[in-house]
C-alpha cells in the first residue's frame, strides 16, 4: 500500500481571539477567506493559475474594504501533493501571466496563501525554519489540500471535506470515495 501526504496550516492568535488585536484577526479572516476564494477557483480543464488570480482577488478587496494592502508572499507558493509532500504542479497565490497548466481530474493540490500586513519580502531565521518578514510586519498563513474531480471538489484536510464551506461559496463539492 502506497502512502500519501495531506498538508494544512492554520493561523491562530496565542490566547484566542479575545486576545488579538482587531488588525490581526482581520488579517487572518482575510487570509482564509482568500484561501477558499482559491479553492472555489479550482476546476478540471481550466487554469491553474485562476486559483492564484482568485486569491489576490480576495485579499485585494478585503484591503481595499479596509483601508489597506496585503503583501501576498510570493516565496512560497501551493504545490501538488501526494506520495510526496511537495510535488509538481506549483500552484502561485498570486496573479500569474499566461494560461498556466489543466487542472487534470483527481489531482490532488494544496491552496496556501501567505499574507502580511506589510511588505511581503521575507527570510528563514537561524533555526532553518522560522519565516518572518523582513519588516517584522505581522503575517498569516491558511492551507488546505484539496481534490477537483469533474463532480466537485473535496477539501482532503477538512472535516467535512468542506462541504459545509464550499456550499457557503457557491462550490460544488463532491465526496471522494477512500475505497
Amino acid at each position: 500500500v502506497g502512502r500519501w501526504n495531506g498538508d494544512a496550516a492554520i493561523s491562530v492568535i496565542v490566547g484566542g481571539r479575545a486576545a488579538g488585536r482587531a488588525q490581526d484577526l482581520a488579517l487572518i479572516d482575510d487570509t482564509e477567506s482568500s484561501l477558499w476564494a482559491g479553492i472555489a477557483a479550482l476546476r478540471v480543464g481550466a487554469s491553474l493559475y485562476a486559483v492564484g488570480a482568485a486569491v489576490e482577488d480576495s485579499l485585494t478587496s478585503s484591503g481595499e474594504r479596509r483601508g489597506w494592502e496585503y503583501g501576498i508572499v510570493e516565496d512560497y507558493v501551493g504545490h501538488g501533493i501526494g506520495t510526496s509532500m511537495h510535488m509538481d504542479p506549483q500552484v502561485p497565490n498570486y496573479r500569474v501571466s499566461g494560461k498556466g497548466p489543466k487542472v487534470v481530474e483527481g489531482t490532488p493540490i494544496c491552496i496556501e496563501p501567505m499574507v502580511a500586513l506589510g511588505d511581503q519580502d521575507n527570510h528563514v531565521l537561524d533555526d532553518e525554519w522560522t519565516v518572518v518578514t523582513r519588516d517584522r510586519s505581522r503575517a498569516a498563513h491558511w492551507e488546505h489540500s484539496v481534490a477537483a474531480t469533474s463532480a466537485g471538489l473535496c477539501v482532503l484536510t477538512a472535516i467535512d471535506g468542506g462541504e459545509q464551506r464550499l456550499a457557503a461559496i457557491g462550490a460544488p463539492f463532491a465526496a471522494i470515495d477512500p475505497a
